[in-house]
């Protein structure tokens, strides 16, 4: 550990022992008052409200925010829709059967407030779904938001878009916006939530915009987007970055294996969308694995890549919150899968090869991890290294960046049990099963932290910049650390950064 700054820990726990005392429990609607709103676009109606045992948030579920034809633009609606006022609306179709039901018709935002009056528009938190750009939805009950909203004092709002083939897949002769249709989409989101979130005791001047994953790099990206510039005002990425995009050659390398997967002479505008998501299954020209789906830099809705060479300058002014999570690659590699499954101290050289993205020698890395770490085992000096090498690599790029831009970021690490890839959701949202008592507080803390940074851009500690590195420290107890991992860090800033899929 390198050097631990004091911090108020009664300060960043504030609120934890209500928390503590109210463990979240599944929505449940039935018993609550329906309400009205009169909005911009007209009436909006709840399905009552979320909570355990207590009415806390009122919820607005299956807003229709626009319509798109395949691999067009999106065009905004209007007019108030709402024809699913008593569930979610639909996920994008995707591979798997996990979110049901599933269609192209899939532009829709739920909206939570707090049923306590508010002596002014309160901060506004626009939630954006992991699963790369491929997968996921916020019909995942993770990402309910009564909780956040009755325990932060925010109006919560979280979207839905088009993904993979739908959203990403780059055929500009025919569709000049193919490459960023989803993006688009969640820029008419964010026009949605400046027209109407007043009505529901929103502040359209104070809109924060946070995901998870693909989420957080769905934010990255929109940084560097002219079309959604002024549309938020404060970011938060979780374990999601987009320093490079994809650019147009490759992104039209993938189109042509995945129209080659879909079969010759099948029109993809016409194709049943059961046939575009199997043809996902393609492999990717440039990284192999399933074909990647993601933002083109197609000089025409996005004309540089985010974070390359410097960030973008339109969003400098924005405060920036970056997350991760200490051990990320927990969560994508299974115990008895290639790369783990009989994985010894003589052959971790060879699985974490492929797996760091980075042109090093394995054998090198291993040497220098087994020094540092002597007491470690094979497993978990994987996860060490291929998260330190791949996943971690965005964050600290992006945080590096601001920094050197002299607009710092703030920066967290979620520490907690070895927290993997995701382990952050359940925390900030207050969802999930009841657990221990310690990961309630934590709960607290982060969703604390959260909503503060939401509220005046400052989640309560120092930004991050490149003489301390300051980061907070989410675990049994919150701290901030000066150049947390620095060792780790400095081996791999090395050999460059590639993002994957760019």
């Amino acid at each position: 550990m390198s050097g631990a700054e004091p911090f108020g820990r009664r300060r960043l726990l504030g609120g934890a022992a209500g928390l503590v005392m109210t463990a979240y429990a599944a929505p449940s609607w039935a018993q609550a008052v329906v309400s009205t709103v009169t909005a911009t676009d007209g009436v909006y109606r709840s399905h009552g409200a979320s909570g355990n045992n207590m009415i806390m948030a009122s919820a607005y579920s299956g807003i229709r925010y626009a319509r798109a034809e395949r691999f067009r633009a999106p065009v905004a609606v209007l007019s108030a829709e709402q024809p699913f006022a008593e569930q979610f609306g639909p996920a994008c179709p995707q591979a798997g059967d996990r979110y049901q039901p599933q269609s192209e018709d899939c532009l829709f935002l739920n909206v939570w407030t707090p049923t306590a009056a508010a002596k002014k528009p309160r901060a506004v938190m626009v939630y954006f779904h992991g699963g790369a750009y491929s997968s996921g939805s916020v019909t995942d009950p993770l990402n309910d938001g009564a909780f956040l909203a009755w325990r932060g004092d925010v109006v919560v709002v979280t979207v839905n878009h088009r993904l993979n083939a739908l959203g990403y897949l780059y055929l500009p002769e025919r569709f000049p916006d193919s490459g960023n249709a989803g993006q688009l989409d969640l820029i008419l989101a964010l026009k949605w939530v400046q027209r109407n979130i007043a009505a529901f005791g929103g502040n359209p001047g104070n809109v924060t915009v946070f995901g998870q994953s693909g989420g957080g790099a769905k934010i990255a990206t929109l940084m560097a987007m002219p079309a959604a510039a002024g549309l938020f005002h404060k970011a938060i990425t979780m374990s999601g970055q987009q320093v490079t995009a994809s650019g147009p050659l490759n992104a039209a390398k993938r189109a042509a294996v995945f129209l080659d997967k879909l079969g010759k002479g099948v029109d993809p505008a016409t194709a049943p969308v059961g046939e575009l998501v199997a043809a996902l299954s393609a492999t990717d020209p440039i990284i192999g694995g399933n074909v990647y789906m993601g933002p083109v830099l197609d000089m025409k809705n996005l004309t540089r890549h985010p974070f390359w060479p410097d960030p973008a300058p339109q969003s400098l002014g924005i405060p920036m919150m970056l997350g991760n999570t200490v051990m990320e690659t927990r969560a994508f590699y299974a115990a008895d899968g290639k790369q783990l499954g009989g994985l010894t101290s003589d052959n971790l050289a060879v699985r974490i090869g492929p797996e760091m993205r980075v042109d090093i020698d394995p054998v090198w890395v291993v040497a220098q991890f087994r020094a540092r770490y002597p007491g470690a085992q094979p497993l978990e000096l994987f996860h060490r290294i291929v998260t330190a090498a791949r996943s971690w690599r965005g964050q600290v790029e992006e945080a590096e960046a601001r920094a050197r831009a002299g607009a710092p970021a703030y920066v967290y690490q979620l520490d907690y049990m070895d927290a993997k890839h995701a382990d952050d959701i359940a925390l900030v949202f207050g969802t999930g099963p009841d657990q221990s008592t310690c990961k309630h507080q934590l709960s607290a803390a982060m969703m604390a932290a959260f909503a503060r940074f939401a509220k005046t851009g400052d989640p309560g500690w120092a930004p991050y910049d490149l003489k301390k590195r300051r980061t907070m420290i989410f675990d049994a107890y919150a701290r901030v650390e000066d150049n947390p991992r620095a060792w780790e860090r400095e081996l791999f800033a090395r050999v460059p950064y590639i993002q994957p899929g760019s």
